[in-house]
C-alpha cells in the first residue's frame, strides 16, 4: 500500500487513466479551451470593428492621416474652378455740358487799312423811286463776318420806322464786283478817323462814326461797345448808326431835342447827351410821324 504522499505522487492506474483522461482530465481541458476561443473570438471581433470605423472614417471624412508623415492626404483628386464673382460696371458719370462763352470781338485801335466786300445780296427794299445801291466793307483782320454785318444792315433799312417809311427812298444791298452807289465801311478807331478826315475834314476822336463823299464810315468801336447813353440792345444802337449816317446821306442834318421826354430825333448826336429826350434809334416813331426836332447850326 502505498502512503497518502506516494498515492499522490504515484500515476494512475489504467481505469482510473481513462477516467482521468474521459472525463476529469477531458473537463479540465474543455474549460482551458474555452478562454482561448472567447480571446480569437474577441480578437476578431476588434479587428472587424477596427476596419468597420477605418472605412467609416475614409467615406465620412474622404481621407485619413498618414502616422508616418503626418500629412493630410488629397481630399479629391477634380479640379474644380471657382466661379468668378461679377464685377459691377460703374455708372459713367454724364459729363457736364459746358456753358457756351459769349463770342467776345476784340476792337483793335487800329487796323490794316484795307477792306474786303461782303458777298451778300438782297431785294430791294422800300416803295421808293430813289434806290440807293449799297456794299458793306469790313476792314481786314477784323473779328467779324462781312456778310453777318451786311444782312444786319440790309435787316435795318428794310424796317418799317426806317428810312423807306418817307416813301421816297429804297434801298437794295448788292454783292462784291456788282454796280452800287455807296459803301458802308466797318473800320477800326484809327481807320475811321483817317477815313473822316481824309473825306470831310472832321476830327472823329476815335470815338465818333461819320459820312463821306462816297458812303458811310461806321467806327468798330461803336459797332461793338454801343454808347454808354444808350440803354438798349446793341442792335439797336447800331440801328442809330446806320440810319443817323443814312440820313446824312439823304440829305438830313443835325438836330437837337425837342423836349424833356419825348424821343431824340435819329439825326440828333445822342451819344454826346440826350438833353432830357428818350434815346431813339429809327427816323419815325410807332405812330409812322417822324421824329424831330429843332435844327443845330
Amino acid at each position: 500500500m502505498h502512503s497518502a504522499r506516494e498515492r499522490e505522487s504515484a500515476p494512475p492506474t489504467g481505469r482510473a487513466v481513462a477516467s482521468h483522461r474521459g472525463g476529469r482530465q477531458y473537463r479540465s481541458s474543455h474549460r482551458r479551451g474555452r478562454p482561448r476561443r472567447r480571446r480569437r473570438r474577441y480578437l476578431v471581433g476588434m479587428l472587424v470593428a477596427a476596419g468597420l470605423l477605418g472605412s467609416a472614417a475614409f467615406f465620412l471624412d474622404g481621407a485619413r492621416s498618414d502616422a508616418s508623415s503626418g500629412a493630410p492626404r488629397p481630399r479629391s483628386t477634380a479640379h474644380i474652378t471657382p466661379t468668378p464673382t461679377p464685377t459691377p460696371t460703374p455708372t459713367p458719370t454724364p459729363t457736364p455740358t459746358p456753358t457756351p462763352t459769349p463770342t467776345r470781338i476784340d476792337v483793335p485801335s487800329t487796323g490794316t487799312g484795307t477792306f474786303v466786300t461782303a458777298r451778300a445780296s438782297g431785294a430791294k427794299v422800300g416803295r421808293g423811286s430813289h434806290l440807293l445801291r449799297y456794299v458793306v466793307q469790313v476792314e481786314t483782320g477784323l473779328d467779324i463776318s462781312p456778310a453777318q454785318a451786311a444782312n444786319e444792315i440790309a435787316d435795318i433799312l428794310a424796317a418799317l420806322r426806317g428810312w423807306t417809311h418817307n416813301g421816297v427812298s429804297s434801298f437794295q444791298l448788292v454783292s462784291a464786283g456788282e454796280p452800287y452807289d455807296l459803301k458802308v465801311k466797318i473800320a477800326t478807331p484809327g481807320t475811321a478817323d483817317a477815313l473822316c478826315w481824309a473825306g470831310i475834314h472832321q476830327d472823329t476822336q476815335g470815338e465818333y462814326n461819320c459820312e463821306i463823299r462816297n458812303g458811310v464810315v461806321v467806327n468798330l468801336k461803336r459797332w461793338v461797345k454801343g454808347s454808354p447813353t444808350f440803354n438798349g440792345p446793341i442792335h439797336d444802337y447800331r440801328a442809330l448808326i446806320i440810319n443817323h449816317e443814312m440820313g446824312h446821306f439823304l440829305g438830313h442834318t443835325h438836330m437837337t431835342c425837342a423836349g424833356p421826354g419825348q424821343l431824340a430825333p435819329v439825326m440828333m448826336q445822342q451819344i454826346k447827351g440826350l438833353h432830357g429826350c428818350i434815346a431813339n434809334a429809327w427816323p419815325y416813331d410807332k405812330s409812322g410821324q417822324f421824329v424831330s426836332g429843332p435844327h443845330m447850326p
